[in-house]
């Protein structure tokens, strides 16, 4: 059962192909290229879960903004007045213009180009041009979206009260993180790749080590390529992480694994490799200074995950955050995040090439194996194939989350 022929011959729904897919499998040619499954896509996963979209630091000051588009939606994210991050909807009461053109900026109210409608940081319809008397301002804001912030990460959900509930994710993050101080770290570094395959291709990619020896030699100087996150790992790999673990948890530091019910989302200190203490070309860190009040260099690797868009590296001395945003059937933007301490100065503290070229390498090797199995699996020739149950149970806990959720959502 693969090829596309399945969803164009309207033969099998879906629903169908998924009710009917083997476990521990890929997926079906048409999830990874048909424009109506990845239309329910957005609309049962992306347009209903909680999405990470961009950092506090990103909007330090008042004024500061970030815009994006997720799917059909085109959204603004800014620090308002009184200092809170908040979401908008980045369409004009008007008539329907993009207000924010820029991908982001400092504005002191947002101008509607068309009309000059102008909004305050809020939201708030501030002015707006030839109304009649009585107009209510006050009803025409910029329409606002459920945000979140937790440890400096900005999470938004399209589905406003309808959509789940933050707390469980927001007590994990803000117990593992807290320790870094997040919320006054500072973005060094940030990079765009647009990759020509499907989303769920890119999560799928990064939810396993089982190919980072033979196409991440760089990464895997200090990155552990046994699955350390999902339970599979030899004895002495069991015996690093335990020791990890219990130096954290010695300092105050939370560090066992946790996980969501449904793997949705998680968190755990992971050892490096090789008494490696951060994720450069050498294994030394890339910062002289650390974050928050964390006691010492050789404190491992945070990993943190959040089903759909994002994985994350914390560690003492920098960390590197991953936005994934589905841009159509069988493309995806990742957004490459560097954070360095406050206080970190370029040039003095850390130098940006050994800061970043670990991640800027791997990214670029990654976006050819996705690009590469994009076209296979697009292939009429293409059949699921079965995951390694140990080395690949990442990929099969995101692909049975995914497979869940869209069948519990179907009409």
């Amino acid at each position: 059962m693969g090829g596309a022929s399945s969803i164009h011959d309207g033969a099998v729904s879906l629903d169908d192909l998924l009710r009917q897919r083997l476990p521990a499998h890929t997926l079906p040619g048409p999830f990874y290229s048909d424009p109506t499954f990845f239309q329910a896509d957005l609309e049962r996963i992306w347009y209903r879960e909680w999405l990470f979209v961009a950092h506090a630091a990103d909007v330090p000051e008042v004024g500061d903004y970030r815009t994006l588009s997720i799917g059909d939606y085109p959204i603004v994210i800014a620090r308002g007045d009184d200092g809170v991050i908040r979401a908008m909807h980045n369409v004009c009461r008007h008539r329907g213009s993009i207000v924010c053109a820029e991908e982001a900026g400092t504005a002191r109210r947002f101008v509607c180009p068309y009309h000059q409608w102008s909004y305050r940081l809020d939201g708030a319809l501030a002015k707006a041009r030839a109304v009649e008397d009585g107009f209510d301002l006050d009803a025409h804001g910029l329409v606002p979206i459920r945000t979140e912030v937790t440890a400096g990460m900005i999470f938004i959900s399209l589905a406003g009260a309808d959509g789940p509930d933050f707390a469980p994710m927001k007590e994990l993050t803000d117990s593992y993180l807290a320790p870094f101080d997040l919320d006054r770290a500072r973005v060094a570094a940030s990079s765009v790749t647009v990759e020509a395959g499907n989303w769920k291709l890119v999560m799928e990619n990064n939810r396993e080590c089982h190919h980072c020896r033979g196409a991440h030699p760089e990464l895997t100087t200090s990155f552990p390529e046994e699955p350390l996150h999902t339970g599979g790992h030899s004895s002495d790999d069991a015996d690093a992480l335990g020791d990890m673990v219990q130096l954290g948890e010695s300092l105050g530091l939370p560090s066992s694994f946790i996980a969501s019910p449904d793997d949705q989302f998680r968190a755990m200190r992971m050892p490096f490799k090789n008494d490696t203490r951060s994720m450069t070309m050498t294994g030394e860190p890339a910062v002289s200074c650390r974050f928050g009040a964390l006691p010492e260099d050789n404190l491992g690797d945070v990993l943190l995950y959040h089903y759909p868009t994002t994985w994350n590296h914390f560690m003492s001395d920098h960390a590197v955050t991953f936005r994934m945003l589905p841009l159509g059937p069988t493309s995806t933007q990742l957004t490459t995040t560097w954070l360095v301490p406050e206080g970190a100065v370029e040039g003095v503290d850390y130098d940006l090439k050994t800061l970043t070229e670990v991640w800027k390498i791997t990214n670029v090797q990654d976006t050819q194996l996705v690009e590469r199995t994009q076209l296979g699996v697009q292939s009429p020739a293409y059949v699921p194939g079965p995951y390694a149950p140990v080395d690949e149970l990442g990929v099969i806990q995101f692909v049975d989350w995914y497979a869940a959720r869209m069948l519990e959502r179907a009409d």
